[in-house]
């Protein structure tokens, strides 16, 4: 497993964490070239190496063509980034973060997410800051996102909408559940748009904890400040855990009986969405003989807090049981397979360098199976044969 840690000494942008991404790895023509696919004309990016405070660092800027004549609403940056020839790992990406973004502007501006009209956020740079940084994490291989707390700035910036405090109160909607560290810095640390990437895409972590460090990477901030660099590490790496036999998670847990089913499915997709490793649901009889749901969500101890709020706001439960516990867990790996129709990832969990299951990834073969016609289980089969051939494997 591959993870990125976000290291935000100095806050995070959108274009902190292009920049970051690029300085471990990322090759500036790829990325333009899979942006391309957004079907965006009117915006060039350049990428130049700078230091602050004697560190080496990649500045990235987007350049338009001309200022952009207006913002615009979800409804329109979802139809861009679905209708692009991106991977659908980068659209669910992408649209998760634009969402989530979209629900905190809702909730400041006391309306629904679909009337949302983004301005700062809406115009092309935002769409190539969030869509881009997305691509370089599946460039970069990566699997898992963590992040240190979130530093919050001080005093007041001037947006669409006129003077407005600092932290700007849409980043203060985002990073609910997340740890902020409030700090004596005249200016803005964190963006909206590096506030609803980094609040959507990572897990919070204090420091890196046990971890196998294998390159990093600054992104250089437009600001200087006088007390620090403005820069963004992120440092790409393997947990030592990897191949520990057992693992602890949390486990949170309640009875509704007073839900209508209309309710679950939201719920779980936003518990999903917040890092649960796994939510169902359970049939069972409570008092006054009535039929009810027991809600089981396991997730990572330091998720535990966020997703019992996400339970108390999309429920109508009062109450969780929550206990910790142990599990074993087999070490991963992700290999792609070519088919007839397109590349397949395969799933392979091992024990002691023995593979114990193989298995290819169902949303791949469920997006060839529906652009060819091939039936689901033949895209399946195809894609195991193809892994035993060239695996050796009988």
């Amino acid at each position: 497993m591959t993870i990125a840690y976000f290291d935000c000494f100095s806050g995070i942008s959108g274009d902190m964490t292009l920049g970051a991404l690029s300085a471990c790895g990322v090759q500036s023509d790829a990325l333009i070239s899979e942006l391309g696919k957004l079907k965006l004309s009117g915006w060039s990016m350049q990428t130049k190496p700078v230091q602050k405070n004697g560190i080496g660092a990649v500045s990235v800027s987007v350049e338009l063509a001309e200022p952009p004549k207006h913002g615009r609403h979800l409804p329109e940056i979802e139809e861009i980034i679905s209708q692009s020839e991106l991977s659908d790992r980068v659209k669910t990406q992408s649209l998760q973060v634009f969402r989530r973004l979209a629900d905190a502007e809702a909730n400041v501006h006391q309306t629904t997410p679909d009337k949302i009209h983004f301005h700062e956020v809406g115009a092309i740079d935002a769409i190539v800051d969030i869509v881009g940084s997305c691509i370089a994490l599946e460039m970069l291989g990566v699997d898992e996102v963590r992040s240190s707390a979130l530093p919050m700035g001080r005093g007041f910036i001037e947006c669409a909408h006129g003077v407005i405090p600092l932290p700007a109160p849409a980043v203060l909607e985002l990073v609910k559940g997340f740890p902020v560290v409030y700090q004596d810095v005249e200016g803005e640390l964190v963006t909206p748009t590096g506030a609803a990437l980094i609040t959507t895409l990572a897990q919070p972590k204090v420091g890196y904890g046990e971890f196998h460090p294998r390159k990093t990477g600054y992104g250089a901030g437009k600001r200087e400040f006088p007390d620090r660099p403005n820069l963004l590490r992120v440092t790409i790496g393997d947990p030592v855990q990897e191949n520990q036999p057992t693992d602890k998670i949390a486990i949170l847990e309640t009875n509704i009986d007073d839900l209508s089913p209309q309710f679950y499915g939201p719920l779980m997709e936003r518990l999903f969405e917040a890092g649960a490793l796994d939510v169902y649901l359970t049939s069972i009889q409570m008092k006054k003989n009535r039929p009810g749901i027991l809600l089981n969500v396991i997730c990572p101890p330091d998720l535990e807090e966020s997703c019992a709020r996400i339970i108390f706001e999309e429920s109508s439960a009062i109450g969780i049981r929550r206990s910790l516990s142990d599990r074993f867990c087999l070490k991963r790996d992700i290999r792609n397979v070519s088919t007839p129709w397109g590349d397949v990832r395969i799933k392979i969990a091992y024990q002691g360098g023995e593979s114990l299951n193989v298995m290819p990834e169902f949303e791949d073969v469920k997006r060839i199976a529906k652009d060819t016609g091939i039936p689901l289980k033949i895209v399946h089969e195809t894609a195991l044969r193809r892994y035993r051939e060239s695996s050796n494997v009988e």
